[in-house]
């Protein structure tokens, strides 16, 4: 279901980001569109241990969406702001 209904939701989310000028709204259609990839990966990993037997498949699938993981924890632990420079979004104040 999700490899069907992400890319509807992720399209619709990065249109509403760019149109109301949310970094955040299209950075979080980035992230829905990975949950498409990561559902795939499991798909596949179970459909191969399922259809040949090969038992190593699920685990297997398990390593590349753990790699995903890390990989996602290190971008958000770099502080990359999505949403920076928040002057962009609050208005000046004269003094």
């Amino acid at each position: 279901m999700s490899l069907a209904v992400m890319p509807v939701l992720s399209a619709a989310q990065r249109r509403a980001g760019r149109e109301l000028g949310s970094a955040s709204a299209v950075a979080d259609s980035k992230q829905t569109l990975l949950c498409r990839y990561l559902s795939a990966v499991l798909l596949v990993g179970l459909a191969v241990n399922s259809l040949f037997g090969w038992w190593w498949a699920d685990p297997a699938a398990a390593l590349v969406i753990a790699a995903v993981a890390v990989e996602e924890g290190r971008e958000a632990r770099g502080g990359d702001n999505c949403c920076t420079p928040a002057q962009r979004w609050t208005p000046h104040r004269k003094r």
